[in-house]
């Protein structure tokens, strides 16, 4: 592929199982990787519960698929999504999609659909089994996504140690009503720092010092859901930046990290 080709993606919609609401926040994502060629939407659409989607697929020009529901319990939508990713893979039209859903039973085609070399790109709830989100090559959480961005605000002004404020008014409450339980930011707090600690050393020179685009590489990689934008940064480099455990320089543009002694 020519390094200046805009990317071609096909997007799937699960009804079932995404929220309308988001797709205005999920076409603005997706054109950051490319141009999305194909849209489908799957689902009953002479459900009661398919009403809310009428607008945003005449909106969007997204394609409606209909699929009855012919069974009580069982998803027959999920069968029509993968015949139809199969049908596109086959095409050659398209060097990735987007899957969009928290059903994990889209695991095995997103699996599929790397074996064959495209990029998948999965969107849903931050409850999405992590077997599927681990399937893709990038998972986007919808409420990341939709957020007005007053996370990042609210962060800044509690200083350089900002990050471990993301889950303070949930974690006071479970204090309150389990004290002997973990709170979610330790937990999340201990994990990134983990997450940053074996990014760098992996992407480090002798000296120590890391291009942060490798650690950017390196942490997709290892956790396909990491997003600055789940901490409240929009950007990599003004996570790293708040993290009183990394040092960071910036040389002719190019954005370079250290873990501070101890650390390593």
């Amino acid at each position: 592929m020519n390094i200046n080709e805009v990317k071609r993606f096909a997007l799937l919609i699960d009804a079932d199982n995404a929220q309308a609401t988001a797709i205005d926040a999920i076409l603005t994502e997706a054109a950051r990787y490319g141009d999305v060629t194909s849209r489908r939407c799957y689902g009953d659409w002479t459900s009661p519960h398919s009403k809310s989607w009428k607008e945003v697929l005449n909106k969007h020009a997204i394609q409606p698929m209909q699929q009855f529901a012919y069974t009580v319990g069982k998803n027959a939508t999920d069968s029509a999504l993968i015949i139809d990713a199969m049908d596109l893979l086959y095409t050659g039209k398209f060097n990735g999609f987007f899957l969009v859903s928290s059903d994990s039973d889209f695991t095995k085609l997103a699996t599929r659909l790397r074996e064959a070399g495209l990029e998948v790109i999965g969107v849903g709830k931050q409850n999405t089994p992590e077997a599927f989100r681990s399937a893709c090559n990038k998972f986007i959480f919808t409420e990341t996504i939709t957020e007005d961005g007053n996370k990042e605000k609210e962060l800044k002004s509690e200083g350089n140690n900002g990050i471990e404020q993301i889950s303070k008014n949930t974690a006071s409450t479970l204090e309150k009503n389990d004290s002997a339980k973990p709170s979610p930011k330790t937990a999340s707090t201990k994990k990134l720092k983990k997450l940053i600690t074996d990014a760098v050393n992996s992407a480090s020179e002798d000296d120590g010092w890391a291009n942060l685009g490798e650690v950017g590489s390196y942490l997709n990689r290892i956790d396909s859901s990491f997003d600055p934008r789940n901490f409240g940064f929009p950007k990599l480099s003004s996570l790293v930046k708040s993290l009183n455990y990394v040092h960071y320089k910036n040389i002719n543009l190019t954005h370079f990290v250290k873990l501070k002694d101890g650390n390593a």
